[in-house]
């Protein structure tokens, strides 16, 4: 749906609010949870028109350059055609399309946009389309994966086995990896302690030179609250503040999980989780600004309106994750 009123009116207040210190900050140095829509999917996804429409390179960088933001993640929305509950004629190959249109329109602006491949990573293409983004120069960079679209379960033995394939072909070939790992809400899927437990003890191990960066927190947004999210990143900030050597790669974006409407005890505790996790593990993102999110600019505005101070705001907005470098 689109924004109401109000809350663009919270939005622009939020920013009109914000301290001189957060004002006069640079903007941040990157987006690393970016999306484009190809014509294709937005045809798939069948919104409407008050819902996502498309987004090319273009409209991408029409919002970056709005927010001062030079760089961007662009994290291919592929894995939509392998969504369980979606039966797609061809759907390998209209996997294949969706992450070419991506890398090709990533590629018309390489100083700025780098692009991810995108896929379920329970299908049986996940390997194959793997090494073909491997190979291709405009996505090799990373993978996108969602585990909540993708209905992965990380409390099923058989789910984990193939996931721990993906992660060492990913590793093998250098490829970093961003995963929206929040499981599937609407099939209500356990997510929680053991999930989390699971990721750190049984995929961390498979790729120990890469980037894996959790998005959104560990939950989906728009918005905080989510109470099993918040127990994921309990596990999660808990393991990093001890140094568990399963939490050196593992970085967090902050996509859409900041909002004008966040209440200052979620607003404290996030603060409590990214000093857990540690500053410089924190990315800045912001998500696709469809009707319903916020564009690059009011989320940095949101994010810098945390409880965080004047140096730590400045220290993740600088942070650069090592595949954008």
């Amino acid at each position: 749906m689109r924004p109401s009123l109000h809350r663009l009116r919270v939005v622009a207040a939020l920013i009109l609010a914000l301290p001189a210190a957060c004002l006069a900050a640079a903007p941040p140095a990157a987006d690393h949870h970016q999306h484009l829509f190809s014509p294709g999917i937005i045809a798939l996804i069948d919104a409407g028109p008050t819902g996502p429409q498309t987004i090319d390179a273009k409209d991408l960088l029409g919002h970056l350059d709005s927010a001062g933001i030079r760089r961007a993640a662009v994290l291919s929305v592929a894995y939509m055609y392998g969504r369980p509950s979606r039966v797609i004629e061809d759907e390998y190959a209209r996997v294949k399309a969706e992450n070419d249109w991506t890398g090709a329109q990533a590629a018309k602006h390489p100083d700025r946009l780098r692009a991810f491949c995108g896929f379920n990573p329970l299908k049986e293409y996940a390997l194959a389309e793997l090494e073909r983004c491997a190979a291709d120069p405009h996505l090799r960079h990373g993978i996108k994966m969602h585990f909540g679209n993708s209905d992965v379960q990380l409390e099923n033995p058989a789910h984990i086995a193939k996931l721990k394939e993906v992660f060492r072909a990913a590793n093998r070939h250098r490829m970093a990896m961003a995963i929206h790992l929040r499981a599937s809400i609407s099939l209500k899927r356990p997510y929680g302690e053991a999930q989390a437990r699971a990721f750190l003890q049984e995929l961390m191990p498979q790729a120990p030179d890469v980037v894996v960066q959790i998005a959104h927190f560990a939950g989906a947004g728009p918005g905080y609250e989510d109470p099993p999210a918040n127990e994921v990143m309990r596990v999660f900030a808990e393991a990093a503040a001890r140094r568990d050597p399963n939490t050196r790669q593992l970085w967090f974006d902050v996509a859409s999980i900041a909002t004008p409407d966040i209440t200052p005890e979620q607003a404290r505790e996030m603060v409590q989780r990214i000093r857990q996790v540690g500053v410089d593990k924190v990315l800045f993102g912001s998500d696709a600004a469809t009707p319903n999110n916020m564009k690059p600019k009011e989320a940095w505005a949101a994010f810098a309106a945390l409880p965080l101070t004047e140096e730590e705001i400045k220290r993740i907005g600088g942070n650069v994750a090592p595949y954008l470098r």
